[in-house]
């Protein structure tokens, strides 16, 4: 059984506010995150499900995954959930204390044979071992761009040959006709959520300075400098998109 990751009804933008500050996972964040993701990223459920399923035919006995920027853990915990391979590790990893603790928290609730080892670091400054698997689940949007090359190769050089790659990011579209009705559906798809107006307007203002977007063209560019040779859009649902990146069996670690 899954714990309960029930938590408060995200209001955290919903009173005008004097001046709004950088968006932070915060300890007032982390509180209504499961309810604040939950209604704010289509097909979430959908995500973390298929992680969990992919886990299935790609970790392999005796190895280590990775779920970089693990947030609460919830890929963490739907790999744990499906994965039947033995002697597997799991590495969640988070920069931000607040999500840390709740994930620790979740995960001792959660029964299971597989390890989680939660870690609070700066992925770009991680020191990764030889994987099969690893999950970027609406991480790489809140590092800086000058990292994310380094990231993504050194992910593509940890990964054993014909290990999985999962990463999911909202972007943004070279087509501004096209970008600006798919910002518009979201923006209506948060308010069938019963986010009000002045909550969208005050985190996307929050989130201007924090979530710099790539376009898919730029994501896939990436992964294959990195040497990633199968790359394949999976989801996508507005301006949201998860891929999954395979490291050629051939490939040489």
């Amino acid at each position: 059984m899954k714990p309960n990751q029930s938590s408060q009804r995200d209001s955290v933008y919903a009173q005008p506010l004097n001046k709004v500050s950088d968006f932070a996972f915060d300890t007032k964040v982390a509180d209504v995150f499961p309810d604040m993701i939950s209604r704010s990223i289509p097909g979430y459920a959908t995500i973390i499900d298929t992680i969990g399923r992919l886990a299935t035919r790609y970790v392999k006995p005796n190895s280590r995954v990775y779920d970089l920027g693990c947030s609460l853990g919830a890929a963490s915990l739907s790999i744990k959930q499906h994965c039947r391979a033995e002697g597997v590790e799991i590495y969640a990893v988070d920069n931000s204390e607040a999500m840390v603790e709740r994930c620790q928290n979740y995960v001792n609730a959660y029964r299971g044979d597989i390890p989680v080892q939660v870690q609070c670091a700066d992925i770009a400054e991680l020191s990764m071992q030889p994987c099969s698997m690893v999950v970027l689940n609406f991480t790489l949007q809140f590092v800086p761009q000058e990292q994310r090359q380094a990231i993504i190769q050194k992910i593509y050089d940890q990964l054993m040959p014909g290990g999985l790659l999962v990463i999911s990011e909202k972007v943004k579209h070279q087509d501004p006709v096209a970008d600006s009705l798919l910002i518009d559906l979201y923006h209506e798809f948060k308010r069938n959520n019963g986010y009000s107006d002045l909550e969208i307007s005050q985190k996307r203002a929050a989130l201007e300075n924090v979530m710099r977007l790539n376009t898919p063209e730029e994501h896939i560019q990436r992964l294959t400098q990195a040497g990633f040779t199968s790359v394949q859009e999976w989801f996508r649902c507005f301006n949201f998109t998860s891929w999954i990146a395979i490291k050629n069996d051939e490939a040489k670690t």
